[in-house]
């Protein structure tokens, strides 16, 4: 895989980062995100994305950048997808809240120093 292929996964990543900010704007909180049947699964599936694409950059790029959580997000995104009925709305809630803004600048540093 390329540099290239690299940067548009961090893009995708950073859309869905920005999708689901889009939608907690929408339904004016996160906590009316998550009570939303729609929200909540709009959400995970976010999260989802997040992780399994995480996991799919290049060795180099995951080796040079240990500050991203790959391990982590593609385990979520396991813990989500096997169980799904099982999902803790405040593990989803602090997600939300804490991993993704931090990740979102840590992707935009990243893409900063990819071209």
């Amino acid at each position: 895989m390329s540099k290239q292929s690299d940067k548009e996964k961090l893009k995708f990543i950073l859309e869905k980062i920005e999708d689901l900010l889009s939608y907690k704007d929408e339904f004016k909180s996160i906590e009316a995100l998550l009570n939303s049947k729609i929200g909540f699964d709009a959400s995970n599936m976010c999260i989802m994305q997040i992780g399994e694409t995480l996991n799919k950059l290049t060795p180099q790029l995951q080796e040079k950048y240990t500050n991203l959580p790959i391990k982590e997000s593609y385990l979520t995104r396991n813990y989500i997808a096997h169980d799904y009925e099982g999902v803790n709305k405040l593990i989803i809630e602090m997600i939300i809240r804490e991993q993704l803004p931090k990740l979102s600048h840590d992707i935009h540093t990243i893409l900063k120093e990819l071209v």
